[in-house]
């Protein structure tokens, strides 16, 4: 009986170590489902400067995470950082985000994306308010960009700028563009927008400028040269619109901008991007990838649907341009 006794007290042990382990494996199973489940995304943005284009861009991209579901705070972190226009701002926030280990990044404009791009081949980055990725030598091309760069361009239907200034300012002869020489992108526009003013019998005249620091001075020297001026999306001299129509404004000098927030700022006309549309754009590409649906290697550069007009009314008046009655619409 002793025995007998003993042998059951053994198994009743084992059964109860054995249930005490089995049941520490499915409270391990358990913890790493939910950790999958509670993965909160780390996320890095970085604007290359400050100007109403790149900052609706960038809320739409926000809103876009939002409305599929990824929440800041929730489960996704965003890091938010501003170069201010300056490169070697740029490089420290670009060192940082791969130091983190970010899950993604959105770089807002050419230079943020060049700089980032050139520090990690392995953090999925999306680029958006970038005009030319193949010319800015961030993909292999638009169709298959082949490495860890993504995104969405903001090339402007910059012939149809033109067309839109000459409607505007039919007796213009000559043409002036204003840009920043170390902006690929300002570049490519403004060599696009010579051929488009020469090919219509125009005169083509430029100024360059390297940073902010140039453009009062520039602007006072174009607007003696042309009768009236076309800016590109150029980051710099969009941030210095308010100066630019200090300048204008008093030569009475029409100004065709590449997008809205230009215009707002002093420009008189646009047919450009809606910025806060190509970001949104730009935020859903995100969501397939933190989803693990798609990678940027094989996700092709993406360009905005549509166009919109838009038209400073008080800026007309002030430098006594008549809108066409079919144009008027568009007049804010």
């Amino acid at each position: 009986m002793k025995k007998k006794y003993g042998r059951t007290v053994v198994m009743l042990v084992l059964v109860a170590l054995l249930a005490a382990v089995s049941a520490g494996c499915g409270g391990s199973q358990q913890t790493d489902s939910q950790s999958a489940e509670e993965k909160v995304f780390n996320i890095g943005i970085v604007q290359y400067v400050d100007h109403v284009a790149l900052d609706s861009a960038r809320q739409g991209f926000i809103d876009a995470l939002a409305d599929n579901g990824y929440i800041d705070g929730e489960n996704i972190a965003v890091d938010l950082q501003n170069a201010q226009a300056d490169q070697s701002n740029l490089s420290t926030i670009s060192d940082r985000f791969v130091s983190n280990q970010v899950d993604l990044v959105l770089a807002i404009a050419t230079p943020a994306t060049q700089a980032i791009a050139g520090k990690t081949t392995e953090i999925p980055i999306l680029g958006t308010a970038v005009t030319d990725y193949v010319g800015a030598r961030l993909v292999d091309s638009n169709e298959a960009p082949g490495g860890n760069v993504s995104g969405t361009t903001d090339m402007n239907p910059i012939k149809e700028q033109i067309d839109l200034l000459v409607k505007l300012v039919p007796d213009a002869k000559t043409v002036g563009v204003l840009y920043t020489s170390s902006e690929d992108n300002s570049v490519i526009q403004a060599r696009i927008a010579k051929e488009a003013i020469e090919k219509l019998g125009l005169q083509y005249v430029e100024v360059t400028i390297t940073n902010s620091n140039d453009v009062q001075q520039a602007a006072q020297s174009i607007v003696t040269q042309c009768d009236a001026l076309y800016l590109p999306t150029d980051n710099v001299i969009a941030s210095a619109m308010p100066v630019i129509y200090g300048v204008t404004s008093v030569s009475k000098t029409p100004v065709i901008c590449g997008e809205s927030g230009m215009v707002d700022n002093g420009g008189l006309a646009t047919l450009g991007i809606n910025y806060y549309d190509l970001g949104y754009q730009t935020g859903l590409m995100g969501v397939k990838i933190l989803k693990g649906e798609a990678e940027p290697a094989t996700m092709p550069i993406e360009s905005a649907s549509k166009f919109d007009f838009a038209i400073n009314g008080t800026v007309a008046d002030e430098i006594g341009i008549t809108i066409p009655d079919d144009l008027k619409q568009y007049v804010k």
